[in-house]
């Protein structure tokens, strides 16, 4: 990261001058800021947030929460304010149905309007101490080596710099942090485009990715009445947009598609997004780090960018967080990067064959005939399902091979002392979790107590713990160390994930 502030990131700028001092800056309170904001607090960081956005979005752009990530959510007691709702247990792989049914508690994709989900995310973050400043355009950022400066202005016309031990941008698809520092963003330019809309007053029939001979429409209406559409025209030019499209023009390409009149519908919300593919060539520049979107830019398909965005935040914060405190071990905050860029670039493979079996034209029509017939296969099937829904993700932590490391914590219900639990909740301290089953586990050093809970739980026959005598499991879930009886490496994996006492 360079020192100087990239030269298109400066604007005017009047009034008087501030300068605030914080251990972290997150730049954007979209739901993956507002997370990672949450996993800092739970850790006792003080964190500020700086949003462009004078309040909350009223755009629900992504509905889609998958089992990974309601997973996460449930390991920080988040899932009941979400209320309760719906589940789909059919997903689709580039448009093409795929039951999404793994094993775990929360299977299938749940639809939660981002509203909702930023509003849990804040509430949380907010009530743990997280400090969020809407209403701020960021200038500039400054990595000088002991610390980052960013200097934004207010709504007020303010002037603020900050200074932190790290800043973390979670500024979406346009990161203003990105441009600020030239970060190297490689990929694929967009080739083609779909058009959407939330509306109201139309009644039209549901179409779950028609394909038809000008294109592809998707309508889909919710409990309150509000209708999404989406359409693409095959080989249909991608366009220079300086903001969102007009309605009439998502409306033309309904009715050349589809043939039916949506013109006298009422939009709420208007927008687009395209099939280009980039990743950043680095996670972590120096003190300045990268997540959700900021980080990669993939057309959401599925649902898929909102939640490899906020589990980018989960695998991070608490690393951070120790980063910060000075409990990390030293290379611990660039595993954030070599993992979840890994799994980044998995994720965004996919998105670009299924972006070209969704929005190709009749080119594409014989490879779609063979992935149909291929996903008929329960080996195919729970593959791409794993792949959609984040529970296949295993990280390289290292350590004696076993079935169970680098993989989440198994879902199961058990038994400590008079209470029954489960595996989530006990995750839900934010600190790593050494389990031992039906006996006391290994001991670790006294001095890791305030970094790893240590419980003994008694568990049903035939869940995947079953033979185990304990586990480790780090704070965002993952298995670090599983053995059986006098198993040996307990002490390493907790000083390579810990730290030291």
């Amino acid at each position: 990261m360079a020192g100087a502030p990239h030269p298109h990131g400066h604007s005017s700028r009047t009034g008087p001058a501030q300068t605030a001092d914080t251990q972290v800056i997150v730049v954007g309170a979209g739901p993956v800021g507002l997370l990672l904001a949450g996993e800092l607090a739970l850790r006792g960081i003080q964190v500020t947030l700086v949003e462009r956005r004078h309040g909350p979005t009223t755009e629900s752009r992504a509905s889609t929460l998958h089992a990974r990530t309601m997973e996460l959510l449930d390991s920080r007691g988040l899932l009941a304010d979400l209320g309760r709702p719906p589940c789909e247990p059919r997903g689709h792989f580039g448009g093409i149905p795929l039951d999404l049914t793994l094993p775990g508690p929360y299977p299938g994709q749940w639809k939660v309007p981002q509203t909702r989900t930023e509003a849990v995310l804040e509430e949380w973050a907010l009530g743990l101490g997280a400090d969020l400043r809407c209403g701020h355009t960021l200038h500039a950022v400054r990595d000088l080596g002991s610390h980052v400066e960013a200097d934004a202005t207010s709504r007020h016309g303010t002037r603020v710099t900050l200074r932190a031990a790290h800043l973390v941008a979670c500024d979406g698809q346009d990161s203003t942090v990105r441009g600020l520092t030239g970060a190297d963003f490689p990929g694929t330019p967009a080739a083609r485009e779909l058009l959407r809309a939330d509306v109201e007053g139309v009644d039209i029939p549901n179409r779950r990715f028609e394909r038809l001979p000008g294109g592809l429409a998707v309508a889909a209406r919710n409990r309150a009445g509000v209708t999404r559409v989406m359409v693409h025209e095959f080989g249909a030019a991608v366009r220079e947009r300086a903001g969102a499209p007009h309605f009439d023009e998502m409306a033309a390409a309904w009715k050349r598609v589809t043939g039916q009149d949506i013109t006298g519908a009422t939009p709420l919300w208007v927008g687009h997004f395209d099939d280009e593919n980039r990743i950043l060539a680095r996670y972590r520049h120096g003190r300045v780090l990268f997540a959700g979107d900021a980080a990669h830019r993939q057309m959401p398909i599925g649902g898929q960018a909102l939640n490899l965005g906020l589990q980018d935040a989960y695998n991070l914060g608490w690393k951070l967080a120790a980063a910060v405190d000075g409990t990390a071990p030293p290379a611990l905050l660039d595993t954030y990067d070599t993992e979840r860029a890994a799994v980044g670039a998995a994720v965004l493979a996919n998105i670009r064959a299924q972006a070209l079996l969704l929005l190709g034209g009749p080119e594409v029509e014989a490879a779609r005939t063979v992935l149909a017939e291929l996903v008929a296969h329960e080996e195919v099937r729970a593959r791409l399902a794993g792949m959609i829904s984040g529970l296949d993700i295993r990280y390289d932590v290292g350590g004696t091979p076993h079935p169970l490391l680098g993989a989440r914590l198994p879902h199961v219900r058990l038994r400590t002392g008079d209470i029954v639990c489960t595996t989530a909740a006990l995750l839900r301290s934010g600190r790593g979790l050494l389990l031992g089953l039906g006996a006391a586990p290994p001991p670790l050093a006294p001095a890791l107590a305030d970094r790893i809970d240590t419980v003994t739980a008694h568990t049903p026959a035939g869940t995947p713990l079953e033979g185990l005598a304990a586990v480790l499991a780090r704070p965002d879930g993952h298995v670090v160390w599983a053995g059986g009886p006098g198993a040996a490496g307990l002490t390493e994996a907790a000083a390579r994930w810990f730290g030291h006492p």
